[in-house]
């Protein structure tokens, strides 16, 4: 039997065509409007953003879910964001040679950015074998 995977992740919007715009400055893989879905591959996850009628202009508890990006430099992500104008939960900051930081989405949704030093790097797979 084949164990499941987690292949994507949706977010709905009340206006998915500037949410798609703010995840697309991050440089996906993929970026394809499939339907009605405005889809972005990151990884092995796609990410899709679509219009629905029953929710809010923003997320009410951001803090439920938080999308984390493995990033290979947070200090060129939050420089592109911030020019977007991007507003920030947890500014960027070093903790341990290890970057992190939480920026707010045009949404309201909590997304962090984590650019891990080679040292944490390598702890993290010795501690999954």
């Amino acid at each position: 039997m084949k164990r499941p995977s987690l292949d994507s992740i949706l977010l709905a919007s009340t206006d998915p065509e500037r949410l798609h715009a703010w995840y697309a400055a991050l440089d996906p893989e993929e970026d394809a409007k499939v339907d009605s879905y405005l889809v972005l591959k990151f990884g092995a996850v796609h990410l899709l953003i679509d219009s629905r009628d029953d929710i809010g202009d923003g997320n009410p508890e951001p803090g439920r879910v938080i999308l984390n990006f493995d990033v290979a430099d947070a200090r060129a992500i939050a420089a592109r964001l911030d020019g977007m104008g991007t507003r920030w939960l947890s500014e960027l900051e070093d903790r341990d040679g290890s970057l992190f930081a939480t920026a707010i989405d045009p949404d309201g949704n909590y997304v962090q950015f984590i650019q891990l030093s080679e040292e944490h790097r390598a702890a993290m797979e010795q501690a999954g074998s």
